[in-house]
């Protein structure tokens, strides 16, 4: 499978890429450069609008504007560009880390502290009017989120854990967390995923060059190697959902590197599920 260059970028953290089928663009973030970027592939346009803080993950919202989870907490943008807050939930030392959008177009949004320090991190559940639920209050590094085609099952990553879980859903509550796969020492470690329309995984490995696609039994059937070693998330976008844009980070890096932080794009390599708008 080859890939290209979608967006040559030098993004410190660049995370969350997602499809916004309303304006066909790309939108992703630069995690510590608090930048949002977006790309419109049929032409090339591409934006940048900086944060007033670091910036974990950027959505559609289903009236129009983005939603933003912020260091500080969650905040709506609408469609004028005017900023106000949705949920404050600000914690010394912790930042936001990756959302997604559930079937119900709730959002569901991770934590996770500067220093990485042990269970410092959360994944919440929030519904269009604000309101919040703690669903995980011991997680390290809250990572990829994702649904399964019918919605019953959602995957997770705590990076540290090496693993990507898979939890039970119904009706906005999740259960009987239990081992979906496992990276193997020196491999890297689990990321950013999205889910395909056939039900597999699709799996970024930090410190690993690569994604890897996991099949809906936790078998690992394809391995896509990529010339950057910080690879963070990947989702699937364009007007058929069949490319795989991927998005990368140079922060740590000891030896520079010339594709670090760019948006790569990997065209064809299958078929994504529409994403929900966040519902508020």
């Amino acid at each position: 499978m080859r890939w290209r260059v979608a967006v040559p970028a030098a993004a410190e953290l660049g995370e969350g890429p997602v499809w916004d089928p309303a304006t066909g663009t790309l939108l992703w973030v630069d995690v510590l450069g608090s930048r949002v970027h977006t790309l419109d592939p049929a032409t090339g346009r591409r934006t940048v609008r900086t944060t007033d803080q670091h910036i974990g993950a950027v959505l559609p919202r289903a009236g129009g504007g983005l939603v933003l989870c912020l260091r500080d907490g969650v905040f709506l943008l609408d469609p004028d560009g005017t900023p106000r807050p949705l949920h404050r939930d600000p914690v010394p030392g912790r930042r936001a880390n990756d959302a997604a959008v559930a079937p119900d177009g709730s959002l569901w949004a991770g934590t996770m502290r500067y220093d990485e320090a042990p269970g410092g991190g959360t994944l919440s559940r929030i519904t269009g009017d604000g309101t919040v639920t703690t669903v995980l209050d011991d997680v390290t590094i809250s990572n990829g989120i994702g649904w399964s085609p019918d919605g019953r099952r959602m995957y997770y990553v705590d990076t540290p854990t090496r693993r990507i879980d898979v939890l039970d859903h119904e009706a906005g509550r999740v259960g009987g967390r239990r081992p979906f796969a496992v990276v193997e020492e020196g491999a890297g470690y689990p990321d950013g995923l999205t889910v395909d329309a056939e039900g597999c995984v699709w799996l970024a490995l930090w410190d690993g060059a690569a994604v890897r696609r996991y099949t809906p039994d936790g078998r690992l059937d394809r391995v896509v190697r990529l010339p950057v070693p910080l690879v963070t998330s990947c989702a699937f976008g364009g007007p058929d959902l069949t490319d795989l844009y991927v998005t990368t980070a140079r922060v740590g890096l000891t030896a520079p590197h010339p594709l670090a932080g760019s948006l790569l794009v990997l065209p064809g390599a299958g078929r994504g599920l529409p994403q929900p708008a966040f519902a508020g």
